[in-house]
């Protein structure tokens, strides 16, 4: 795309789920394919834009998808160390910039969930639809005390591979391949990034909570039934607290749905985006 400073980068080895990246001039590692309306598509800590795969190659048959590497992750430049979700906000914002998007439908998982809403809050007018996959909003005490935990112990312990495993699926063989690959980009993160953007996400979930009632885009919160962090109750208050927003819960599943219910993930998406904007 003409106009400003990219370089190919070689792919990092992830088995089969391998996505060709370019550098923003900013730093930011990213993948795009398609044609039509942007949708931009961030993950959460730890991860990396293959974890975005089966999206990809469904959505981008009617859309122009970019999938970024969040900071510090993947082959992207990474934030300063006491980074908060406000600069990775403005992260964001500058990468907006970098490609010379107006406007763009946002999906987040996680954190990547976590900044989309802060990107609503704070510059509504480029953001077309969100939608909030697997969203915290607002911890109860017991889990902000613990999720806080797990950042200070990063200094001392790296990267946890085993907690966010439990957490985030359950013992079904059928989520044996994206548990695996959930694995390997956590051996993959490098550690700085990792411990910089878990900070900012520990600390984060009560900064741009109360924005969902000024959001007038269509706005779609999803997550799985068994989620023990993005619970359904967290989904459901944010939907009715947004002017056009609504809940979509998937039995059966916990943290990692786009992986693991790839299919039903992907019509809700499609959905989400056919969603035409009614200002209420």
């Amino acid at each position: 795309m003409a106009g400003f400073d990219h370089t190919l980068v070689a792919p990092p080895e992830v088995g089969d789920l391998v996505c060709p990246r370019r550098i923003s001039a900013g730093g930011t590692a990213y993948h795009e394919v398609g044609e039509g309306e942007a949708l931009l598509l961030i993950h959460g800590v730890g991860m990396r834009l293959e974890a975005w795969a089966p999206q990809i190659a469904e959505l981008a048959k009617t859309h122009r998808v970019i999938a970024v590497d969040m900071p510090g992750h993947g082959e992207s430049a990474g934030l300063p160390v006491g980074s908060t979700i406000v600069d990775f906000v403005a992260w964001l914002g500058g990468f907006l910039d970098d490609m010379q998007l107006a406007r763009v439908n946002i999906a987040g998982h996680s954190m990547g969930a976590m900044i989309s809403g802060g990107a609503v809050a704070t510059f509504p007018e480029r953001i077309a639809r969100i939608a909030y996959l697997n969203g915290v909003h607002r911890r109860d005490p017991d889990a902000k005390a613990a999720v806080l935990a797990r950042a200070a112990s990063i200094a001392a312990t790296g990267v946890d591979k085993e907690g966010p495993l439990l957490r985030w699926f359950g013992s079904d063989p059928q989520s044996d391949r994206a548990r695996q690959l959930t694995r390997r980009w956590l051996e993959q993160v490098n550690p700085e990034g990792y411990a910089v953007a878990y900070s900012a996400f520990a600390a984060g979930d009560d900064v741009f909570y109360n924005c969902w009632a000024k959001v007038v885009c269509p706005a779609m919160f999803l997550t799985g039934d068994g989620d023990p962090n993005s619970t359904p109750e967290m989904a459901e208050t944010m939907a009715a607290q947004a002017r056009n927003g609504w809940a979509r819960i998937i039995v059966g599943h916990r943290h990692m749905v786009n992986l693991t219910a790839p299919g039903i993930v992907n019509d809700m998406m499609r959905e989400w985006l056919a969603t035409e904007e009614r200002p209420k």
